[in-house]
């Protein structure tokens, strides 16, 4: 068993230079209940450049430095998406996941129960992935030894198709719904329209001319390019009966704009906020036609479980825009920023 691991290793909130590579991190010994696991790949993703800068804000001040959940304690190794195999138990009732391929789930949990909220998040709460071994709870890691998928592909899922799934979920949707998708080619966005669409939903997605083809390739049924009009009105003309649900990881203004085009007694559920986390909008909009504005993070262990299972039966295959080894992780991050990538990228730390 390691002793010691390469790791990107953040030291304080800040720029790049608050992202450190070591070389000889110390690797602890799995307790009872957790397991060593080798990291084979690992996903880059908005939370571990928000995680990075501090930029959650906290209640009553949104320019707080802060992780996610609250203060981070530092230092900290982050990655929350994770796919590997296990290279040692720290009980012998636990030997029976050795050697087995899995995927890590992401979420520390505030109670038991298929449905409990996350309360701290792997690579901010906790050391995540990105580094050669990592230890998880056994309770957290699920076996896609059998996945068609490879060990990249496996490492977009967590975060982004976790997040995805619960937004989808509660917002109820189904075949019969048209889902608009906001930022339907970063990670979270792609995941939005795979998984809606595998859900029978008719999808409309936002992105850029540049990245139509691409974003109609992954499961797009229509795009509304953002650089050729107002989306507001570009929705209006593409859906004149409105939306059922818009499933937004971008908010912002936009938020105010669209509202309009829901259908009553439709669902807005918003699960991030990279164009601006701070609104306006008609609050008579939401209530005199009944619309649900929902507030939706990472997943529950029920969603966890049944990704883990598409993953396994190959439903879904997440496309990857770029590989890196760790070494390169600020190069990684730089390009995640640039946004001009369709799908995941991802760190090969024993590259």
């Amino acid at each position: 068993m390691p002793t010691s691991t390469r790791a990107a290793v953040l030291t304080h909130h800040g720029g790049p230079e608050a992202l450190t590579l070591e070389s000889s991190w110390q690797v602890r010994d799995p307790g009872e209940g957790e397991v060593l696991v080798r990291v084979s790949a690992a996903g880059v993703n908005n939370t571990d450049l928000w995680t990075r800068q501090g930029a959650y804000g906290v209640p009553g001040d949104p320019d707080a430095k802060s992780g996610g959940m609250g203060p981070i304690d530092f230092p900290r190794v982050q990655g929350g998406d994770v796919a590997g195999v296990v290279v040692a138990a720290g009980h012998e009732r636990d030997e029976t996941w050795v050697d087995r391929r899995v995927l890590v789930d992401p979420a520390a949990y505030g109670s038991d129960g298929p449905d409990a909220m996350p309360v701290g998040y792997q690579g901010s709460e906790y050391d995540g992935g990105f580094a050669g071994y990592m230890v998880a709870r056994t309770d957290h890691v699920h076996d896609v030894h059998d996945s068609p998928l490879s060990d990249e592909e496996l490492a977009c899922l967590p975060v982004a198709f976790g997040t995805a799934a619960r937004m989808l979920r509660r917002a109820d949707v189904s075949e019969h719904d048209t889902v608009l998708v906001t930022g339907a080619s970063g990670g979270v966005g792609v995941a939005l329209v795979q998984l809606a669409d595998a859900a029978g939903a008719t999808v409309v997605a936002v992105t850029t001319a540049a990245k139509r083809d691409a974003v109609l390739e992954v499961g797009a049924h229509h795009t509304v390019c953002r650089d050729e009009g107002e989306v507001a009105d570009l929705v209006g003309d593409l859906v004149p009966d409105g939306l059922d649900v818009v499933a937004d990881v971008v908010g912002g203004p936009g938020l105010g704009d669209l509202l309009p085009r829901v259908r009553d007694d439709g669902c807005w559920v918003i699960a991030g906020a990279i164009a601006g986390p701070v609104v306006e909008l008609d609050l008579r909009r939401l209530y005199l036609h009944s619309i649900r504005l929902v507030g939706s993070s990472m997943h529950s262990p029920r969603d966890f479980a049944h990704l883990a299972e598409l993953a396994r039966g190959g439903s879904v295959r997440p496309p990857i825009a770029a590989r890196y080894r760790l070494e390169e992780i600020h190069e990684a991050q730089e390009a995640f920023a640039s946004s001009r990538h369709v799908g995941k990228i991802v760190l090969l730390p024993h590259a």
